[in-house]
């Protein structure tokens, strides 16, 4: 029951998305220009989402790790435009629906929910692209790996908390 209530304050959460300008300013500290722009083409419950997910590793690990931190950033910088009703469902949807749901080339709602199930990919190339450490690219495109590394797990675990 603790995800049901994980999920409803997410959805009022994401309503009403918000990042101040120190929290920006912080987060830029662990980005190259280019990822800042990579950064700030993301919709803002996105932004706020990664720098939630940057405290948290932040605050879980004993030294800056600036590959480590500019991932927590980004990871979801792959999900592009996507409306709040389709992240409901994609959440709530089991995996065979997502993909049946999901179309490169459909229609536009359908566009969302197949970069929603492809964000991993997506999100590492978009900041592949961008000269990006090979390392902060390796674990946005693994960020959902069912066998970690270290500092993988850690970017999981605040990403799920």
């Amino acid at each position: 029951m603790p995800a049901v209530g994980h999920r409803i304050r997410q959805f009022f959460g994401a309503l009403r998305p918000h990042v101040d300008a120190e929290d920006r300013a912080d987060a830029y500290r662990y980005l190259t220009p280019a990822e800042q722009a990579v950064f700030e083409s993301m919709m803002l419950r996105d932004q706020e989402h990664g720098i939630i997910v940057f405290e948290r590793v932040r605050d879980a690990t004993s030294a800056p790790d600036p590959q480590l931190f500019a991932a927590a950033l980004l990871h979801d910088c792959g999900k592009g435009r996507v409306g709040l009703w389709q992240r409901v469902v994609y959440v709530l949807a089991g995996a065979p629906l997502r993909a049946r749901l999901a179309s490169e080339h459909g229609a536009a709602w359908r566009q969302g929910f197949w970069r929603l199930l492809h964000h991993p990919r997506l999100g590492a190339d978009a900041v592949a692209a961008t000269g990006a450490d090979p390392a902060v690219v390796r674990m946005i495109r693994e960020q959902d790996s069912p066998e970690p590394d270290a500092r993988l797990a850690l970017l999981q675990a605040a990403d799920d908390a």
